[in-house]
């Protein structure tokens, strides 16, 4: 099944990124992970959640970048 789901992407959407804090709290779940410590199930549904916002930001940007250079090669 797909979903076809159209937004209008303002151009300011580039700029967004997890705040520092929010990035730092992730970073720190994963490091944690990283070193093989055990993360709770609410740190790791926490954790989860923050990378998947991250990606969705990523993808954003990365569509609107591509709207942006195929509207300035119009004209």
């Amino acid at each position: 099944m797909q979903i076809l789901v159209e937004l209008e992407i303002p151009s300011a959407l580039e700029r967004f990124h997890l705040p520092p804090a929010v990035n730092e709290r992730l970073q720190s779940l994963l490091d944690r992970q990283d070193r093989g410590e055990s993360l709770t199930d609410l740190e790791r549904d926490e954790a989860e959640g923050l990378v998947d916002v991250a990606e969705l930001l990523s993808l954003l940007r990365l569509r609107a970048q591509r709207v942006d250079r195929k509207e300035s090669a119009k004209g």
